[in-house]
Parts: C-alpha cells; sequence; structure tokens
C-alpha cells in the first residue's frame, strides 16, 4: 500500500476559523478514514497562519510568509495509505472542506527513503 499526502488549501484567510460543528464534521471525517486504518499520520491538521511563515529562497534570503501575492494557502494537511492515487483523491473527495469553505485538496504521493 502506497502513502498519499492529502494538502488542504483555503481561498481565504477568513475560512481558517470553522466552527465547533465544521471541525466536528472534519474530525468525523478523519474518524472515518481511520477506522478503515487508512490513515498513516494525521500531521497538522491546522498550521498557524501563513503571516507566522518564512520562506528561505536561494542566497539565504528569508521573506515573510509563504507566496503573499496569491490568496489561497496550506491550511493542513494528513497522510493516508491507499493502493493508488485513484483511492486517495476519492478518500479527499469525501471531506467536508468543499461544502464548507470550499478550497482544494492536493493529493500527493509520499516517497519514502528506506
Amino acid at each position: 500500500m502506497k502513502e498519499f499526502a492529502l494538502i488542504f488549501r483555503l481561498k481565504d484567510i477568513t475560512d481558517f476559523k470553522p466552527s465547533p460543528e465544521q471541525m466536528q464534521e472534519r474530525m468525523n471525517w478523519l474518524a472515518g478514514i481511520a477506522a478503515q486504518n487508512k490513515l498513516a499520520d494525521k500531521g497538522n491538521t491546522l498550521l498557524p497562519l501563513p503571516g507566522s511563515a518564512k520562506v528561505v529562497k536561494p542566497g539565504n534570503i528569508v521573506t515573510d510568509g509563504p507566496y503573499t501575492e496569491i490568496k489561497e494557502f496550506v491550511s493542513g494537511y494528513v497522510v493516508v495509505r491507499a493502493e493508488s492515487i485513484d483511492e486517495a483523491v476519492e478518500l479527499a473527495k469525501a471531506n467536508p472542506i468543499f461544502d464548507q469553505v470550499g478550497g482544494n485538496i492536493e493529493v500527493r504521493e509520499v516517497l519514502r527513503r528506506d
């Protein structure tokens, strides 16, 4: 079985503060994946606001926040186990983020160096 990172991106910083009900929906989605024994790493389900981040560029140049010229930002991630990227995509499609705030989920295979 392979591992895939589901990377959550929100389109607006105001979407970053879910209601308790929305958080419960997200936790139920995650619990469903865990119940199938497909949760490899729940990661940081919420990352700090992008304004508190730094980006290190070639030449040891450090700037505030990631990609401030775009509006969407990474809000969190989980790592799931799936037979294929198509199966990982199906897991991502069930996430309530789409009904709650829009945004998107990037699905990417995790390559392990063992």
